[in-house]
């Protein structure tokens, strides 16, 4: 039986075969799932904590959540997660090529050689942790770029063999990006919070129908009473919707402060009617 040369994966494994391709993409699949799931839950748990909510007071879903982390679809995001996959996939896409036994490139040696200042430029950072806020983020990043980037070849034409110069550095490159990561998810939970809090007028509008007098701030919520012989009794406005779940309408009044007012819960039920109006808009300049 030959064996396989350099370079070449052994036959009927990896992605040779149906099989090992079918079973690269459920892996494949169930990290991405498992990674948008736990970046949902972190970016909607940060996001309502700004709010004094907690996640499980929410009852939200699997599904739910995975959706939540799409929120994290922003440039700095996406550049990030493009150089650590770039930095990851570049020494095996040049394997693959043909290249191994090739010199190395001039730009595969500049790389191999920027590794240890880029690592000391993020482990500084991490030493500033306090002074960088909110930006920490970027330190563990840069951190675990600089490992990854230490898995060129070098001027010789080696690339990092073993534990401890490759299955390590791997390793702490994938620690260190998953803590970047979920440093960036909660900064961007909490900056994405708080430009919602400054905009209370235009949230959902939301009006309230009641057959007994509600327990609402009178100095801030327009309060009605309606005829005699009508089922709801009371109309109140003036209210803004922060979140529905299960016929639970946290409301807040147009003044309100995250920091210091209080938010009211409002169950739908036979003798409480919520309805929803749009929200006030900014009106554009002539």
């Amino acid at each position: 039986m030959t064996e396989p040369r350099e370079g070449e994966p052994p036959r009927g494994s990896e992605l040779g075969s149906p099989t090992g391709l079918l079973k690269a993409v459920i892996a494949q699949g169930t990290f991405i799932a498992a990674l948008m799931f736990y970046l949902g839950a972190m970016y909607t748990s940060t996001y309502y904590a700004y709010f004094h909510l907690s996640l499980s007071a929410l009852d939200l879903g699997f599904g739910e959540l995975v959706t939540q982390s799409l929120h994290m679809l922003k440039l700095e995001v996406l550049v990030a997660a493009g150089v650590l996959v770039l930095l990851v996939a570049a020494p095996r896409l040049r394997a693959r090529s043909g290249a191994g036994a090739q010199a190395p490139a001039r730009a595969e040696v500049v790389a191999h050689r920027l590794s240890l200042p880029v690592v000391v430029l993020g482990l500084v950072l991490l030493a500033l942790w306090t002074e960088i806020q909110p930006h920490g983020w970027v330190a563990p990043l840069i951190v675990a770029a600089g490992l990854l980037l230490g898995q060129f070849r070098d001027a010789e034409g080696h690339r990092p063999q073993g534990f401890r110069r490759r299955a390590l550095p791997v390793f702490a490159a994938g620690l260190f990006g998953f803590w970047g990561l979920t440093q960036l998810t909660v900064h961007t939970a909490q900056r994405d919070a708080a430009a919602r809090a400054r905009h209370v007028v235009d949230w959902t509008g939301v009006v309230v129908l009641s057959r007994h007098p509600l327990a609402l701030p009178t100095g801030e919520v327009k309060a009605e009473p309606l005829p005699e012989g009508l089922l709801h009794r009371y109309r109140y406005t003036g209210l803004r919707l922060l979140l529905e779940r299960d016929g639970r309408y946290h409301v807040v009044p147009l003044t309100w402060n995250v920091h210091e007012d209080p938010i009211y819960v409002i169950r739908e039920s036979d003798t409480v009617w919520v309805g929803l109006t749009p929200g006030t808009r900014p009106q554009p300049l002539d």
